[in-house]
């Protein structure tokens, strides 16, 4: 970033406000770029895992090997279908409400640290911010089942409103063990504080086995913050057709269907940050490996691990959903901080 910084002012003579302005607005672009290619390619992948899971083949034909390109075409058909907004729906909120559930994805990416000194915000709240600004989707998709003036659209934006809200609170309590351990809520910092090597990474058991239970709980809690099987009640086809955006097509589906995906790879890459050692290789002699590929591996590797859980699991009822949550993820997830605390005290780790 200090690079691209001095790069702006001089080279092209750029002020240091008009050097902020130009750099925030490249690094938006490129992680914008990012979040489309993810949504391309997670698709492909998805429907290559659930074929393999399922026993069958999925895409093979379009792009040739296994269908590499049926993704593409399927993002092209998307947005070159027929905008249409109902005639007794709130236009502008219906309108507004893909681009809130997308800016708040994409305001979450900001803060995540790709590499040494490589991200678009080193903020010391860095963490903090990840979870405010991720939790602007919980208000787009309100609004879009709302301003659809359409019941099944309501009843799916209101599952995925008390879902989202309720599984925040094991996820972020999920991350408190870390904080405590590496001693801030900067991204950058918790990342170094697993350096050495994959027995320095907070799922290490060993070092301490309840920040291996907390990236449990994690796991489970953001799979159900994003909306995924078991736990994907808002969009029950059987039930509310498609849920909260069951009246939205065209591009703005497509946002939507972006934002889907680009919250997936986020809540990866946060458990990669927090308990996989982020841009740190397994072994010390594994250097070679550039930091973001290292950091970008164990993202894939967490979101094949949720499309796995996916195809395996069924669908849980809402009752379940909730009872999970309250009766056993948040009092698991306080029993976490509480034995990881006492664990790091009587070992000299607390920070």
């Amino acid at each position: 970033m200090q690079l691209l910084y001095d790069f702006f002012t001089g080279q092209m003579g750029l002020d240091a406000t008009g050097a902020h302005v130009s750099v925030a607005s490249l690094m938006a672009v490129l992680m914008f770029t990012v979040m489309a290619i993810c949504a391309i390619f997670f698709t492909w992948m998805e429907r290559k895992v659930a074929g393999f899971m399922q026993s069958r083949y999925g895409p093979m034909y379009t792009g040739r090997f296994h269908g590499w390109a049926q993704a593409v075409a399927d993002m092209l058909k998307i947005l070159g279908k027929e905008d249409i907004i109902p005639a007794e729906a709130d236009k502008g909120m219906f309108k507004f409400a893909p681009i809130l559930v997308l800016l708040g994805s994409l305001l979450a990416w900001a803060a995540i640290p790709w590499a040494p000194d490589f991200v678009a915000a080193d903020l010391d709240l860095g963490l903090f911010y990840i979870f405010a600004a991720s939790s602007l989707v919980v208000i787009g998709i309100l609004m879009a089942g709302w301003a659809s003036n359409n019941k099944w659209a309501l009843y799916g934006a209101a599952r995925g409103a008390a879902q989202m809200v309720s599984y925040e609170i094991p996820l972020a309590l999920a991350a408190v063990p870390v904080i405590m351990r590496a001693g801030s809520l900067n991204p950058q910092d918790i990342v170094i504080s697993q350096q050495g090597g994959i027995w320095h990474w907070n799922i290490n058991p060993i070092a301490n086995p309840f920040l291996f239970v907390a990236f449990i709980l994690y796991f489970i809690a953001s799979i159900a913050e994003t909306n995924r099987g078991p736990f994907d009640m808002p969009e029950t086809e059987s039930e509310l057709v498609a849920g909260y955006h069951t009246e939205y097509t065209g591009m703005r589906f497509a946002f939507f269907f972006l934002a889907e995906y680009a919250n997936l790879f986020l809540v990866s890459m946060i458990a990669a940050m927090l308990f996989l050692g982020g841009w740190w290789a397994p072994l010390p002699g594994m250097g070679w490996i550039p930091p973001a590929l290292n950091f970008i591996i164990k993202g894939v590797l967490l979101v094949f691990l949720n499309m796995w859980v996916r195809w395996t699991l069924p669908r849980v009822r809402v009752d379940q959903l909730m009872y999970l949550c309250w009766k056993v993820m948040i009092p698991a997830s306080l029993l976490c901080v509480v034995g990881a605390g006492l664990w790091m005290m009587a070992w000299g780790q607390l920070k």
